[in-house]
C-alpha cells in the first residue's frame, strides 16, 4: 500500500499530467480516501461497498407514507431509532422478535451503567444463547 501511495505522489508531480486527465482524477480520489482505502486493503473482512447496509435500511424510505402517521417529530425520531435497532439485529443475524422480547423484560433489572450489554451486538454474545421468552411462547 505504501508503494502504491508513493507512486501516486510521484505521478502527481508529472508535468504532463493535467487535472482533467482520468489518471489524475483517479489519483486524487485515491489520495483523498487514503485512510479508508488502507482499511479496506488491509482487512479482507471489510466489504468493498455498503450495499448490504443500504438494502437493510431501504425499509425506511419505502415506508415514508406510513411515517406521516408518527404524529410528531418525537414520534418520527422514535420510529427511526426502532428501525435502526431492527436493522442492526438483522445485520447481526438476530431475530428481532426474540431480541425485543428479551430486552424489554431484562431492561428493568439491568443496571443503566451497563446499557451497552443490551445493544444487539453485545446482547448476541451475552444473552442470545438463553434469551428470556414471552409468556405467549408458553401459551400453546
Amino acid at each position: 500500500m505504501e508503494a502504491f501511495f508513493a507512486w501516486c505522489q510521484a505521478q502527481r508531480s508529472r508535468p504532463d499530467l493535467v487535472n482533467s486527465d482520468p489518471l489524475a482524477k483517479a489519483i486524487t480520489y485515491a489520495e483523498k480516501h487514503q485512510d479508508q482505502l488502507k482499511v479496506y486493503l488491509g482487512d479482507p473482512e471489510v466489504p468493498i461497498d455498503t450495499n448490504h447496509l443500504e438494502r437493510a435500511l431501504r425499509v425506511i424510505p419505502m415506508g415514508r407514507k406510513n411515517w406521516l402517521f408518527c404524529w410528531s417529530e418525537v414520534g418520527a425520531r422514535h420510529v427511526g431509532i426502532i428501525q435502526s435497532l431492527l436493522t442492526t439485529c438483522r445485520l447481526h443475524r438476530i431475530d428481532p422478535y426474540t431480541y425485543l422480547v428479551d430486552v424489554l423484560q431484562r431492561i428493568s433489572l439491568h443496571p443503566a451503567r451497563e446499557g451497552i450489554a443490551l445493544t444487539p451486538r453485545v446482547w448476541k454474545e451475552r444473552f442470545a444463547s438463553d434469551p428470556l421468552r414471552s409468556d405467549l411462547d408458553h401459551a400453546h
